[in-house]
């Protein structure tokens, strides 16, 4: 017997709406928490009471009941879980997991029974429906009738407002059955009624989210806000967290109530209660209850009489009274020296703290991430100006939050402290060790110094200092290929080094390049191996060498029919899966022989990719000499081409001059002398204008120096 069982997506029924997380059972108790708020809920083993299976929407659920009349709901079992959690219960919590269906005749008559927290509306001995009294904020009677008002879950697609019941007469004297029934709700109900007196009042606190400025009363189990405008009761049992910020200028406080559900105003909902306070502001307090009294019920976290800033007070006495620890900065220090960056938040600017376990950011709107529930971050180049950077944080949800404008300065200490977390920067991508090692069940609020600090921040030194080296190396390359549009591309500009070596290459002519400048653009638009590259990279060659195969995947080939028989109608993950633990079991010896294998296989494919790159560079070699010798006949044969419309062209020429010089007379020493210095001239002209000109020959040279 295991123990421990772990069940991932079940869904804690909770005020109406099913919130998703991870449940954990061992032999110490019962763990779940919420994927969305983190929150914890932990129940000993020694409070468990009872524990029902039974199907719902869901599939199948699990109730808990405790020695102190809570009732726990987890939902999104498996039907053949069912063994394995009773079981697990016998070993370890002694209780016997009952089965009990619910009723699903459809009658609206039966009995109402009241269970701890639980109002339970029965047809015989099964229940057809349950109410949590706790979701009850408002109880109303009328002649044979009870009215049930329930809080709004602003989570819930559909929210159930109010149910009737009607209690019939009875005969008995003395006893209202109405009443009795109102009695039975409102004992259990969590309905905030300001009976009594206020345990304390600070007043005139200045408050950020809510604006205003409020007073605060204290009472036993719920928090008030009276303003000039509104009002607010915020029951202790919605507060998630608290936490204690210093201001960036050290002389004021924030003072953060996180809750869950949040407070409302009109359509505006707070999840966060941001009070500001002054570091110097001094007040005396005495609240309103005997010594006696004040000790039994702290245990000596307050006092009656107590004295100090303002923001202690407050911060001493919440602490006390939602009994949550209060979180404050860790040991980061940004550049200034502040526990804190100055940064953008959409349109505001604000505060970022990070913190042991998370960051938080104040104040509009306030913002808390929790290190479990990142993905990656990321550091990102300011858009408006080089002296800032963006910090990108990213949810494993797929939520992103942009803190942004940050300076320059403060790059180190953040990317240190990242790295010291061990979370996965974006850029960078994800190295080993640096995989994240919280606990899955732990409670995000515990803040605890991390033992890995200082080694995490040499190795992060290390990384960034390795990451600058070969940034330099590949500078230039970078630079090169920034294309800021590609009309540039096309069009060389006088100062371009490319332009001025095309036109020193050319036939010397100055005047006749800078009056030409489309021949340059021509020559700077062939020239782009570039684009031309990747063309040539396209594809593998079916006839190269495949690359040999690990020792575990020779024997994953070889064993994997045998894994499918002994368990059948597995599946490729589980088969994976299965096949790895088989692996991890195997002796050293087996292994070894695989190993060997593996080795062989791996010196047959460095063989074959020798005489292969052998066959493919003879291959290239003969495709080379191919092309270098069809490039040669083009050239000849344009330069032919050419040629003979020189001679076609001069041929003209020579027909016109005979027929001018028929209209006037000349001597024939005269003639034949004009044709030959024609034809010469017309000849070198030929030679000046042929793309591929060939060198003079002997006879040639001869003639010329004559």
């Amino acid at each position: 017997m295991a123990d421990t069982l772990e069940f991932n997506e079940i869904y804690q029924e909770v005020k109406g709406s099913m919130n998703d997380g991870r449940l954990r059972l061992s032999r110490q108790g019962v763990i779940f928490k919420n994927s969305k708020t983190g929150k914890v809920d932990n129940i000993q083993a020694s409070e468990l009471a009872e524990g029902v299976w039974r199907r719902v929407a869901l599939g199948h659920g699990l109730k808990l009941l405790t020695k102190n009349g809570h009732v726990y709901k987890y939902d999104g079992f498996r039907e053949s879980e069912f063994d394995k959690l009773s079981d697990f219960f016998k070993a370890h919590y002694r209780l016997e997991l009952a089965e009990k269906d619910l009723c699903v005749k459809g009658w609206n008559w039966g009995t109402v029974r009241f269970g701890g927290q639980l109002l339970s509306f029965d047809i015989g001995e099964q229940p057809v429906f349950e109410i949590p009294l706790s979701n009850v904020s408002q109880c109303t009677t009328g002649k044979n009738e009870v009215t049930l008002e329930f809080h709004q879950n602003d989570d819930a697609e559909v929210s159930l407002m109010e149910v009737r019941f009607y209690v019939p007469p009875t005969q008995e004297d003395g006893v209202d059955p109405v009443e009795a029934f109102a009695q039975n709700v409102l004992s259990k109900a969590d309905v905030i009624q300001a009976t009594g007196d206020a345990i304390c009042i600070f007043r005139e606190l200045q408050c950020l989210t809510p604006r205003g400025r409020y007073d605060i009363r204290i009472y036993p189990t719920f928090l008030h806000l009276h303003g000039k405008t509104f009002d607010y009761k915020i029951p202790y049992t919605t507060v998630l967290r608290l936490f204690l910020l210093p201001h960036k200028d050290q002389r004021q406080m924030f003072f953060v109530i996180s809750l869950d559900p949040p407070i409302k105003q009109g359509q505006t909902r707070y999840h966060f209660l941001i009070l500001l306070f002054s570091k110097d502001e001094d007040i005396s307090l005495t609240l309103n209850m005997n010594e006696e009294e004040v000790e039994k019920r702290f245990e000596g976290r307050l006092t009656k009489n107590m004295s100090g800033s303002l923001y202690e007070m407050v911060s001493r006495v919440m602490k006390a009274l939602v009994n949550r620890k209060i979180t404050v900065p860790g040991n980061f220090q940004g550049h200034s020296g502040a526990q804190c960056i100055t940064c953008s938040y959409k349109a505001s600017s604000g505060l970022l703290y990070p913190l042991e376990r998370g960051f938080i950011y104040v104040h509009k709107p306030p913002v808390h991430i929790r290190f479990d529930e990142i993905s990656f971050v990321n550091f990102a180049r300011g858009t408006t100006t080089t002296r800032s950077f963006d910090f990108e944080i990213e949810t494993k949800q797929g939520t992103q939050y942009t803190f942004s404008s940050i300076e320059r300065e403060e790059y180190g200490k953040l990317f240190d402290f990242v790295n010291a977390k061990k979370l996965n920067i974006k850029n960078r991508g994800l190295k080993e060790g640096m995989k994240q090692s919280y606990d899955e069940y732990a409670d995000s609020d515990e803040d605890q110094h991390d033992a890995y600090l200082e080694r995490m921040k040499e190795e992060g030194k290390i990384r960034e200092e390795n990451a600058n080296d070969s940034s330099d190396g590949s500078g230039e390359e970078t630079d090169e290929s920034f294309n800021p549009g590609e009309e540039d591309d096309d069009v060389a500009e006088e100062f371009d080094s490319n332009a001025s070596a095309s036109s020193s290459s050319g036939d010397g002519d100055s005047d006749r390049d800078e009056k030409k400048p489309a021949k340059k653009a021509k020559i700077v638009k062939d020239r782009k191996p570039r684009k031309k590259q990747p063309e040539s990279k396209k594809g593998k060659d079916p006839n190269a060498p495949k690359r040999p195969m690990s020792a575990y995947m020779l024997w994953l080939n070889a064993n994997r029919e045998k894994i499918k028989s002994d368990h059948p109608g597995i599946s490729i993950t589980d088969l994976s899966k299965k096949a790895g633990e088989l692996w991890k079991a195997m002796s050293k010896e087996k292994k070894e022989e695989w190993d060997r294998k593996a080795e062989d296989a791996r010196r047959d494919y460095e063989k074959a990719m020798k005489e292969y790159s052998v066959g493919s560079k003879s291959e290239s070699s003969k495709m080379e000499r191919s092309k270098k010798k069809k490039k040669k006949q083009e050239k000849q044969t344009k330069g032919k081409v050419e040629k003979k419309g020189a001679a076609s062209k001069s041929l003209s020429s020579t027909k016109s001059s005979a027929k001018n010089m028929s209209e006037s007379f000349k001597s024939k020493e005269f003639v034949s002398s004009d044709e030959s210095s024609s034809g010469e001239s017309k000849k070198e002209d030929s030679e000046e204008e042929g793309v591929a000109s060939l060198p003079p020959s002997s006879e040639d040279s001869a003639s010329a120096s004559d």
